[in-house]
């Protein structure tokens, strides 16, 4: 007897429903996968054949046939566990085939038939609903993310006994919902503030200006000035996540199988900081199988790297593409996957080895060639990619002592929110355009015009400094969001003579 089971594969960030085919035959007992599986699936026979016998149910001695189509696209992953088993009781008339139409199943199966958790659920219900599918059944460690998409009735079950009697309609079971607005309400409550970070006044304006234009920075300090700190804060001061955008990240969370299993939706913008040591596939994204890497985990949030010299040459340079697209492009011999990796950059470093070069109240113990060795790490096109470099000075001790707080995140974010919503004007018409560092050439000269004392400043920093055509871009759109800051239309001098003051540094520090 043949039976047809619907299940679910992602494919990057998106999933694509398989067709769990199970051909049952009066032949020598023997059980084959076909349709390009991978071991983990192959494995699943002595999974599916216990689990069955353990749930109660025999497994007859017959040849099972089992084809995952299309048969040309690799699966991989235990997920298949759970649809392989439904059609082997349905080729064996164990179940009723009415509830498996419109039904995608998912699931691994531990030998004693319970339901353990998968990944991808989330792409996999949006996939379903988009197909026309009524039903999505999962293990109930995974339902919460899935219930979040409206239009599916999701199940969750914690035994395949559980399973086979709903589909039977022996027990009775209730669809899981989601409220997204209940999911909403409880967002934005950091136990993180600017006011807890004594003194860096200057610092803490770059940043605002970096999240309110999304712009990359790079914190330039010794030791101790609270670069990490500062960071650390940043996603307190930026807009909240929209559901769109809450959306397509928890997706890439939901495919690595780093989303919490009590956590429907990621609400608030993710902070990634990964090691120094890091390799370029787990940064950008590798594998034979390809999967996300940290710029993606950021996707609409905040990626810092700390010591930033101290990463492998080889893994900044990978980062190049993603700062310019937002996106990375995972290219193999059989296929070719792309990640979305749209994140604010911040990056931290020392000016030297030993980390006092800028410190006016410790000596350098650097000779100047080592000093040239340790920034020439960091290349000019990565550096061009940043757009704001400023100097974390150390903090003096009346500062540290003073007992007076610094400004709280939440009057940072209402500028921060403010300026956004006039970028979302600006650019509403403009895909893919949401904030003022997503600007290409066309938008710069269309966006950022200058008056005449502005383009005769710029004119004569261009000179002076020697900065490249990229800079010039970076400059004019750093003035933008300053600009947009001070509730101007018109970019004017002082908004750059402040752009270009969040360039200079570099050029002070990587003389040639």
């Amino acid at each position: 007897m043949l039976s047809k089971v619907l299940s679910s594969a992602t494919y990057g960030i998106d999933a694509y429903i398989v067709e769990v085919e199970t051909s049952a035959e009066q032949k020598l007992p023997s059980f084959l996968i076909v349709g390009l599986p991978d071991n983990a699936i192959k494995e699943s026979r002595e999974r599916v054949s216990a689990a069955i016998k353990n749930s109660g149910f025999e497994f007859p001695p017959r040849k099972f046939t089992v084809n995952l189509a299309p048969a040309d696209i690799k699966k991989e992953g235990s997920s298949f566990d759970l649809p392989i088993a439904i059609g082997i009781l349905a080729a064996n008339e164990k179940i009723s085939p009415a509830m498996l139409e419109d039904t995608v199943f998912l699931g691994e199966l531990a030998l004693d038939g319970k339901l353990r958790s998968v990944k991808g659920a989330l792409p996999v219900a949006v996939e379903a609903k988009k197909q026309g599918m009524k039903r999505l059944i999962l293990p109930a460690d995974s339902v919460k993310e899935a219930s979040i998409v409206d239009g599916i009735s999701v199940y969750g079950f914690q035994q395949l006994a559980d399973v086979i009697a709903f589909l039977n309609d022996e027990v009775t079971a209730e669809p899981v919902y989601t409220s997204r607005e209940e999911i909403f309400s409880k967002v934005n409550h950091y136990h993180l503030d600017f006011a807890d970070v004594k003194g860096q006044e200057n610092v803490k304006r770059a940043l605002e200006v970096a999240a309110a234009g999304g712009h990359n920075i790079l914190m330039i300090g010794p030791p101790g000035s609270g670069k990490t700190m500062l960071a650390k804060r940043i996603p307190t001061i930026l807009p909240p996540l929209s559901f769109e955008e809450a959306l397509e990240t928890t997706k890439i969370h939901s495919v690595a199988g780093i989303l919490p299993s009590d956590q429907a939706l990621i609400t608030e913008r993710p902070f990634r900081s990964p090691h120094h040591t890091v390799s370029d596939a787990a940064l950008v994204g590798g594998g034979s199988f390809p999967r996300p890497g940290e710029v993606s985990y950021a996707h609409h949030g905040v990626l810092f790297l700390d010591e930033l010299p101290e990463f492998k040459k080889n893994v900044l340079e990978v980062m190049r593409q993603p700062l310019e697209d937002s996106r990375v492009t995972v290219s193999r011999s059989k296929m070719s996957l792309e990640f979305p990796a749209n994140f604010m950059l911040a990056a931290a470093m020392n000016p030297c080895p030993c980390g006092f070069y800028t410190d006016p109240g410790r000596d350098c113990t650097c000779i100047p060639p080592q000093i040239q060795k340790y920034m020439s790490r960091i290349s000019g096109p990565l550096l061009d990619r940043i757009d704001i470099h400023i100097e974390v000075p150390a903090v003096k001790y009346k500062e540290l002592s003073s007992e007076a707080g610094g400004e709280p995140s939440a009057d940072i974010r209402k500028r921060v929110i403010k300026s956004r919503m006039r970028q979302y004007a600006r650019f509403k018409d403009q895909p893919h355009i949401y904030n003022n560092a997503d600007m290409g050439s066309k938008e710069v000269r269309t966006y950022c015009k200058l008056d005449g004392s502005g383009n005769e400043l710029l004119k004569m920093a261009m000179t002076r400094l020697g900065f490249s055509a990229r800079a010039y871009d970076r400059i004019l759109k750093v003035a933008r969001t300053i600009a947009d800051l001070s509730d101007s239309e018109q970019i004017q001098a002082q908004h750059i003579s402040e752009a270009i003051q969040y360039r200079s540094l570099d050029r002070e520090l990587w003389k040639r």
